[in-house]
Order: C-alpha cells, then structure tokens, then sequence
C-alpha cells in the first residue's frame, strides 16, 4: 500500500492501493464498460473519504491526539509521539468536504488509508483497510446513472443515496463484497434482487407471518444473497423472492404481490457495513411485535400542533431460527402513510437535499427542523428516545413538496424510560432492561446524537445555519430540562472514526461536538 500499484490494464489509469486495484480487476471481467468511470471517480471518492477522516481526527476524542492548535493555515493535531499533522480548519457540521491531502509532518497525504498506514497507530491497520475499501466502493458507486424524473415510490428516493454516510469516513465500506455483488445488491444501482427462501422447521416467529412465505409445518425465512453465499452452510436453492434494496443495504422492499401491497424486509446479513457488524439477535425477534405495538401507541399521544404527524412503520411479523444467521422481519412500507390521490409523498431524510427548495432553502428547513425537533423531545418527555437518523426517518411531503409528517421506521433501537413513563401513567412495556434506561445522558444520547448529526446536521450543512435551525425549533417546545440540554450542552455524537480505531467489540463511543447555540 506504500508504493503505486501497476495500472490494471493495458494503457488503463493508474490504481494507487490493493482495494482500487482488485476492484478495477473485477470490473475488468463482469463489467469492462465501467473501468474508465470509475478510474475517473477515484480521486473525488479519496478526497471524500478523507475529507470524513479528517473531520473524526479533529473532532473525537482520539487518545493519540493530545492537542489541537488553530495557525494561520489550518489547523495542526500535535500526536503523542510529537508528530504533527495539518490541515485546514474543519466545521464539524459540514458536509460534502473533500481534501486534496493532510501533511503529517510535512510529508502530504492524498489517500486516507495510507494516511493511517503512515500514523503506525492502534488499530490503524484494519481501518485503513477499510478505508481503501470505502473509497474504491465510493467510487463505484458514482458511477452508477443518474436516474431521471421525480421518483414515485420511498424506495427510489432511497436508491438515488449515492454517497453513504455524510460523516462516517467507512461511508462505502463493503467489505467481502466483490464488484459483482456491489452491481447486484447495491442500492444505488438500482438492481432486483432475490431473496432465497429458506425452510426452517424449528422457527420462533412473533407477530404475524403470512401463509405464502409458509410450507407446511416450516417457516420460509427470506435471505440475502450475500448472507447465502459467504456464511450460511451449504448450497441454497429453491423459491426466491424480488425486492429492491434500501439504503441499509439488508433492508429491501419486497416486489411480490403476493405478500400485499408495501412490504419491506430486513433480512440477517452478517457484514461490516460501516460501523457495526449487523444481526437480528433472538431478542429482537422475540419483541419486535410489542415494541412495535408500544411507540405506535406512544406516537398516538402526540397532541396539540403534533397530533397525527408521526407514523410508525408496523412491524408485521419476525422470525429467527436456531441458526443466529437466520432471521427476518417484516414490516410496512412507508409509503403506506402518504396519501397518493392528494399528491403526497414519501422521502427519507438521507434524500431530503434534493426537494430543498434552493430558494426558500432556510423556510423550508426550519419548518422540518420544527417538526422533527418537536417531536422528539414530546416522545423523550414521555420516555421514548428515537433513533432518528437518515435512515430511520423519513418525511410525508404534500403536493407542493412542503414537509407535513414524519415516518419512522425499525424500533429495534429506541431507549424507554420507565421512570418517565411512570410519571405520565404510561404502562411499561414487557420487553428486558436492555431497552430501559432512566439515566438523561444516555437517553439525550441516543435522540440527540441521531437527531442532530443524522436529521438536521447533514441537511444544514454548516454549524451556522444549524444554530438558525435549533434556535427556531427550540422556540417552538415547552421549556424543559431535555430542551435546556439541547440548548446548552455539547451535542453528543457518536465517534464514529475512534469507535473502529478502538478495540473490537467496544461498542458506541461518543464524542461532544460544539453546540453552535452554546453561548449565543
């Protein structure tokens, strides 16, 4: 990785690390049409990637990082081993920033894996692979064509997220996914992909699972390709079932009729897609009905100005096998709660950028940020914390494109609190201590750390005009110590740099980002 590798074809551009390399190979065979595109997309993927890196270097709390000056040209990172590293100043809210190079100690670095290769840190080396990976797959991805038209459906919003992550340096990390399958299964490519249906015998299944994905005594679960491929034992053959994959990758609406009209499926696929290696765990399947059943009852008790404009996706049904790779969950589509006939529709947060209307971009913005703001500190005041992110929420549009509701999907990773729940005379769900906490840091954590760099930062763009948005959301909710939090108080996200520059299995590490109404 030190070194220029070869070009990769004859006459062909120059590939700089392993991953850009192997995936400019494999395009080579399965889609030679591709090769220039993405040779040509390569350095805005590097300096994309490095641009995210950069940020996490300047703005968590790395333990190798023990000091940060601001100089007249940017900004140095004084390293525990005196080093020094320099680049410009970053605004921790900004998005889309791309660097041509960072200097460590004046030696300048155009390629973030092999930055990190150079800094010799803990765990520096799988990241940096990582890294590498992210930037070629980045890369790939732009070259998928842009798609015409105003879409109809959520899921096409959802397939026109090229760039992954807004913060996240592993953006595009796919790893163990060849060129082929990131053509196949990738959202951005707008592929049908066919879940395999596999019979298992001795399934715990919660809620409701339809007859047509039944045989006999055996429940059909549906599989990813990937997750039949590369961990389930054994060939897997038999009935499949079309879907369209979403920006979680494993998440896909479902294409058959016979399932009804908007189904979505999450299916078990046991891949590094960013951060985390993902699974359906027992516990999930075993309370995805009540939890589900639980917020959509909570959401019901929004009222005054909120009442009626948050939806919960309604988990229809779970399934897991005694295999822990085996799993699905099945729940509704979001489009399920726009009206059609009144011109409304459907689009997740991580699409939003494109129905902004460039000339009343502040208008629209803090209408939105009202809405999602509100929301989410009534429910926490009642003793839910959402995970808002822009993945998990998703925006109901009229006819003119103004923002009207909120759709929010995948409960799976809400915080109750029964203390809160008490206080309103709210019954607390039969579900384990793994969902409860009462403790007002974790549960600011887990609204806040979503809401403010997965809904509202992302969209802002700037720290500037994310105080304008907080500021007039703020002005809108009752006072209150959660609303007081969010004024005042470091805004918590989590460290998503540090979390895979630190040991495996660590779990959420969290950084206090500036709060741009601190202050003010």
């Amino acid at each position: 990785m030190g070194t220029l590798a070869p070009p990769c074809v004859p006459g062909g551009p120059v590939f700089q690390t392993a991953a850009e390399v192997a995936l400019a190979d494999e395009l080579q065979v399965v889609r030679p049409d591709l090769v220039a595109p993405y040779a040509a997309a390569l350095p805005g993927a590097r300096a994309s990637v490095l641009g995210r890196l950069w940020r996490g270097l300047v703005h968590e709390p790395v333990p190798w990082v023990t000091g940060r000056e601001t100089v007249r040209d940017g900004l140095v990172l004084r390293l525990a081993d005196g080093r020094r590293l320099h680049g410009p100043v970053q605004d921790p809210w900004a998005t889309g920033a791309v660097l041509k190079a960072v200097e460590l100690d004046g030696a300048a670095y155009a390629h973030p894996a092999r930055l990190l290769h150079a800094l010799g840190v803990p765990y520096g080396e799988g990241f940096a692979t990582e890294l590498d990976g992210s930037a070629a797959s980045l890369a790939l991805s732009r070259t998928a064509p842009v798609a015409a038209g105003r879409p109809g459906a959520s899921w096409e919003w959802e397939q026109r997220v090229v760039d992954g992550h807004p913060y996240h340096p592993g953006c595009r990390s796919r790893p163990g996914f060849t060129a082929a399958e990131q053509l196949a299964y990738a959202p951005e490519h707008r592929p049908v992909v066919r879940l395999p249906l596999v019979a298992a015998r001795e399934a715990v299944v919660a809620g409701a699972w339809p007859d047509v994905l039944r045989d006999g005594t055996a429940v059909l679960v549906p599989v990813h390709p990937w997750q039949a491929a590369h961990v389930l034992p054994g060939p897997v053959r038999g009935p499949a079932l079309p879907a369209r994959p979403l920006m979680a990758l494993r998440t896909l609406h479902a294409q058959a009729a016979e399932l009804g009209p908007g189904v979505d499926v999450k299916t078990a696929l046991s891949a590094r897609l960013t951060s985390s290696v993902r699974d359906i765990s027992a516990y999930s399947v075993a309370n995805a009905a009540v939890l589900s059943e639980f917020v959509e009852g909570l959401a019901a008790r929004l009222d005054g100005p909120l009442a009626g404009r948050l939806h919960i996706t309604r988990t229809l049904g779970a399934v897991g096998a005694p295999a822990p790779d085996l799993a699905a969950v099945l729940r509704e589509s979001p489009d399920r709660y726009a009206d059609r006939a009144a011109g409304e529709s459907v689009v997740p947060v991580g699409s939003l950028g494109a129905v902004v209307p460039a000339g009343r971009r502040l208008e629209w913005l803090t209408a939105y940020a009202e809405l999602v703001v509100g929301i989410g500190l009534r429910l926490l005041e009642l003793g839910l914390a959402l995970e808002a992110h822009g993945q998990n929420l998703l925006v109901v549009l009229d006819a003119g494109g103004e923002p009207r509701r909120l759709v929010y999907r995948d409960v799976a990773d809400t915080r109750i609190s029964p203390e809160r729940l008490a206080r309103h005379g709210i019954a607390v769900p039969a579900l384990t201590e793994r969902q409860h906490t009462d403790d007002p840091a974790a549960l600011r954590a887990k609204l806040f750390g979503s809401l403010v760099t997965g809904a509202l930062g992302p969209l802002a763009g700037d720290a500037q005009t994310l105080g304008t948005l907080l500021e007039a959301a703020l002005a809108t909710v009752p006072d209150g110590p959660d609303a007081a939090a969010l004024r005042t108080h470091p805004l918590p996200a989590k460290a998503l740099t540090l979390m895979r520059l630190s040991a495996p299995g660590t779990g959420d590490v969290w950084a206090a980002l500036p709060n741009p109404l601190a202050g003010a």
